[in-house]
């Protein structure tokens, strides 16, 4: 297995009040806006949604995976994440999350190991572990073909 991978995402927005999201690694495309809340469209993604939605695969993956390694079988796992998002002086950022896994499993004599291996999972988790990192930032401005036309002299308007 290699040391490092890269996952792109490109995302834009599209017209009024919704964009679209597409990875380098999935076929379909996200439609997504901004919160209800904050003026955007009802039954769209959003980007704290998608967050969320992260985490909790993230979540999910890395335990299904542990488990394989660890031989442990389990009979269901299903994982909420919730986010509260709070106004404060530097305006909204997220002020809690939660990781709610409730995992299914066949016997009572497995719940100490199962404990155990949740524990990892959350320490493991790369979406929860990335949540520390602070993004490096490369702004990129570029100048619309039509901007270039009016700067250039090449179109006149009346």
């Amino acid at each position: 297995m290699e040391n490092e991978h890269s996952y792109r995402v490109l995302a834009w927005w599209t017209s009024g009040q919704t964009g679209l999201a597409k990875s380098d690694s999935a076929p379909g495309a996200i439609h997504f806006a901004a919160p209800p809340q904050f003026g955007g469209l009802e039954g769209r993604w959003t980007p704290e949604d998608l967050l969320m939605t992260a985490l909790a695969s993230c979540f999910t993956t890395t335990f299904h995976t542990i488990a394989g390694y660890s031989k442990f079988e389990y009979t269901d796992l299903a994982v909420e994440a919730e986010g509260t998002v709070t106004k404060t002086e530097n305006g909204y950022c997220f002020s809690e999350i939660i990781i709610r896994p409730s995992l299914t499993i066949s016997g009572e004599e497995s719940r100490g190991r199962a404990i155990g291996l949740l524990h990892k999972a959350k320490t493991l988790c790369l979406v929860s572990r990335a949540l520390a990192v602070t993004p490096k930032f490369e702004a990129k401005i570029e100048m619309s073909k039509h901007s270039r036309q009016l700067k250039d002299g090449g179109l006149h308007i009346h």
